[in-house]
């Protein structure tokens, strides 16, 4: 009897190796080389995976259409938006997430919707048996015939249940849980997750069925299994949000149909969630008039502008080191500002403690939030409230300087719309766009200056 070859593979990035290590020459990662038993192909038919090659000859690039997919819209408007304007038949769409954050939920909510619209959709729980979907469905109140639920993770019998059910969308929930039988290793390694995925976009592409993929994800925040599963499919969906509040962000990292770095906001209700239409009115309604600390900011989230409450808390250190903290931003950018107020601004913060957090659970990462946070923190400092009816726009640099940028006439108008009354933007940003009635346009080029304009 022939000895069974194994091999060692990462279980992070998918680096094979014929020995064990103890960290892992491509990624770095420390013990996760797991031994698998090698796969030899067999030659000749195999069962329900085997399927023959057909030969297709190039074509022209003049020749090929170049007619739009048709895309199918859902009754959530926003995530339309992420998707780039509607689900494209065929695509591939990967969701991930923390555990417990809504991705069943949505899933199953849109799974209704095009249901009820007469789209036949094939539901596929690895995680849950059907009673137990059926008791969720029931809870957000989904009941179509249309709708069809199917719990197994073995994917020669989802290759053979999608043959039977002919639907027009899929949900694999979750694609960690899926196995392919001819694979040794266990469900949700680097092997499994990689064949599971090419089989299941074969079977997308080749019969024009759109199929979602449930993702988990690791402590850091990223898709669990190789990095290969996020350059295989066509769309990438990250769910974010905290835990202890109600509102949910849908953010787009990947989009071959779309524009990336597009949001949808939704907030966790008793009967599911529901979509947030007009999030800066909703982030900007529990906000304190007259308190220190405080500053508004219009950022952009893909292409819509977003205002969004600045909190930052300044107060004298008790230890050597000072704390910097932060909730929804970067930590190195605070730290960034900070050394700029001293040197520029004249300020001693180094025997203060910091703490800055984005009201709502919002994670902001655009340069154009400098100034907001920047004012937020000389405002706790202080202890002088800004104006209440200020929009606090611009990117600072190290030199001091209050640097343009993008879209500021989508954020002015934004900030117009919600009744606030001045604008204070980079003098560089001035002219060449119509400014919105009703709201005073207020350009700095330094810090000196827009701490004067803001504060005075």
């Amino acid at each position: 009897m022939a000895k069974k070859k194994t091999k060692f593979m990462c279980q992070e990035c998918g680096y094979e190796s014929p020995k064990w290590m103890g960290r892992c020459p491509g990624c770095g990662s420390w013990n996760t080389m797991v031994e698998e038993v090698e796969v030899t192909q067999a030659k000749g038919p195999r069962g329900a995976f085997q399927h023959t090659a057909t030969a297709q000859k190039a074509t022209p690039i003049v020749a090929v259409e170049t007619k739009e997919a048709p895309r199918v819209q859902t009754e959530l408007e926003e995530l339309n938006r992420v998707l780039g304007g509607g689900i494209v038949p065929g695509s591939l769409i990967l969701i991930g997430g923390d555990p417990g954050i809504g991705k069943s939920t949505l899933l199953l909510q849109v799974s209704a919707m095009l249901a009820n619209r007469g789209e036949r959709v094939l539901y596929i729980s690895g995680e849950e048996s059907i009673r137990q979907t059926k008791l969720r469905a029931e809870r957000l109140d989904v009941t179509s015939p249309e709708l069809f639920i199917y719990a197994e993770t073995n994917l020669e019998l989802l290759h053979s249940t999608i043959e039977e059910t002919n639907p027009k969308f899929v949900i694999v929930d979750s694609i960690q849980t899926v196995h392919h039988p001819e694979v040794t290793s266990a469900p949700g390694s680097v092997s499994q997750v990689r064949e599971c995925t090419a089989e299941l976009m074969r079977i997308a592409k080749t019969k024009n069925i759109a199929i979602f993929l449930v993702g988990h994800v690791t402590k850091e925040g990223q898709i669990a299994g190789p990095r290969l599963l996020e350059h295989m499919v066509d769309t990438v969906l990250y769910f974010e949000g905290e835990r202890h509040h109600t509102f949910r962000i849908l953010r787009s990292v990947k989009n071959r149909f779309g524009s990336t770095n597009e949001i949808a906001i939704f907030e966790m209700l008793q009967g599911g969630l529901k979509e947030v239409l007009n999030p800066s009115e909703l982030f900007l309604q529990e906000r304190a008039d007259g308190a220190s600390g405080s500053t508004i900011v219009a950022s952009m989230e893909g292409t819509r502008p977003i205002l969004v409450e600045v909190q930052a808390l300044v107060t004298e250190s008790s230890f050597n080191y000072p704390k910097r903290m932060a909730t929804g931003l970067d930590q190195n950018r605070i730290s960034l500002l900070m050394a700029v107020l001293e040197k520029r601004a004249g300020m001693l913060l180094q025997t203060h403690d910091a703490y800055i957090k984005v009201a709502g659970g919002v994670k902001l990462d655009e340069p154009a939030i400098d100034l907001a946070v920047l004012a937020s923190i000389v405002s706790s400092f202080r202890d002088k409230p800004s104006r209440v009816h200020d929009i606090i726009i611009g990117e600072v640099g190290l030199t001091g300087e209050i640097r343009r940028v993008s879209r500021i006439e989508q954020r002015v108008q934004e900030a117009a719309k919600l009744g606030f009354q001045r604008a204070i933007i980079p003098a560089s940003n001035l002219g060449g766009w119509d400014y919105p009635e009703g709201i005073e346009i207020i350009g700095v080029e330094n810090v000196s200056e827009a701490l004067r304009e803001i504060f005075s």
